[in-house]
């Protein structure tokens, strides 16, 4: 780790990373530095979904197998979250209001709003938080389970300026208030409605990445992108949700895509089923978008939530950085399934000195 971030660790910020019991520490491997993995318990939410992308419901704890560096591992808690059991959840959600996101504004506008009163039904087992990011981040409304608070004060957002996105995650972890139980009862998401640009940040990517992981966090993101465009910045975006369990939607990636006659040819005028400004292309935008909400939706509240406190072997326990795998067994072999969950985490505390 370089010194400079570990200055950046030691600034505060991360809210979840406090020493616990340790094993012994193993012997030093030859040329490797040594790290004594802590006994906190590691939260890992996982999505499973079918050959189509549709989410599975019905998993048993006994279906599922957790691997730490290759070992596998005792599950101690397994949960999902349903309407009659609500997992404690903290959810942030981190619009864009930039001035590249101005052509569709309203629609990601509506599209943030009925996210927040889908993912915050007035239960206290489900807080948020609302932070935007343009040239700076602000803190717009600090954790609450009241969706009003948050709605209201998109509805006062505008978009112009910049996008500092790592600014905004960094405050996400460290400058707002704790929910009850925060950090370790509760699972966290972040939602990034955004295109995954960032121009204004004092931190990178590398930076809000490592923070995201060791605060256990679930990052998705709502693409603003718009239809026809790339971006490198997307890939920042994909990194940063595929490290954590989450995923991207691009609501804009093709908004024609049921529209019968389209060529996919969006440079080509004459392809154009929708004229841009129609009643036509505004409702197709606007179905894409709230297709997107619907789907961040039912994979958040569709999660499964294992626990573990980590049984390390010896050989590997030097390691700073710790894979995991979820795997999915004793199904039938005609059931298809994907599995999404964190890749890794950071067993140790940032060394205070």
């Amino acid at each position: 780790m370089t010194r400079s971030l570990v200055a950046f660790f030691l600034s505060g910020i991360s809210l979840s990373n406090h020493p616990m019991a340790q094993p012994p520490q193993p012997p030093k491997p030859a040329g490797r530095p040594t790290f004594v993995a802590t006994r906190s318990e590691v939260i890992v939410a996982v999505t499973v979904t079918d050959d189509k992308g549709h989410i599975i419901s019905d998993l048993k704890r006994s279906d599922f197998k957790l691997l730490d560096e290759g070992r596998v591992q005792k599950i101690s808690s397994f949960a999902r979250d349903t309407e009659t059991s609500r997992q404690p959840t903290v959810i942030g959600f981190l619009v864009d209001t930039g001035a590249a996101n101005r052509t569709h504004w309203d629609k990601f506008k509506e599209a943030t709003k009925e996210l927040i009163w889908r993912l915050l039904p007035n239960d206290p087992n489900y807080t948020g938080y609302l932070i935007s990011y343009a040239d700076h981040e602000r803190l717009e409304t600090d954790t609450t389970s009241d969706p009003d608070k948050l709605t209201d004060q998109v509805d006062r957002l505008q978009p112009a300026g910049g996008a500092a996105l790592y600014n905004a995650i960094r405050m996400a972890c460290a400058d707002r208030r704790l929910a009850p139980g925060e950090p370790y009862r509760t699972r966290r998401v972040l939602i990034v409605i955004g295109d995954g640009h960032d121009s204004a940040s004092q931190y990178s990517l590398d930076q809000v990445a490592e923070l995201a992981q060791r605060d256990q966090i679930t990052v998705y993101g709502m693409s603003t992108l718009a239809f026809g465009a790339s971006s490198d910045s997307s890939k920042d975006l994909e990194r940063l949700a595929k490290a954590t369990g989450g995923h991207v939607e691009y609501p804009l990636s093709n908004p024609y895509s049921n529209v019968p006659g389209y060529l996919s040819q969006p440079s080509d005028q004459g392809n154009y089923a929708l004229s841009v400004g129609s009643g036509g292309y505004s409702a197709a935008i606007a179905t894409a978008v709230n297709n997107s909400v619907e789907s961040l939706y039912h994979e958040i509240t569709g999660q499964y939530i294992l626990r573990y406190t980590p049984e390390i072997d010896r050989a590997t326990a030097y390691k700073e950085i710790r894979k995991i795998e979820v795997r999915i067994s004793g199904l039938p072999k005609s059931r298809l399934v994907n599995v999404r969950a964190r890749e890794s985490y950071y067993p140790n505390p940032v060394k205070q000195h």
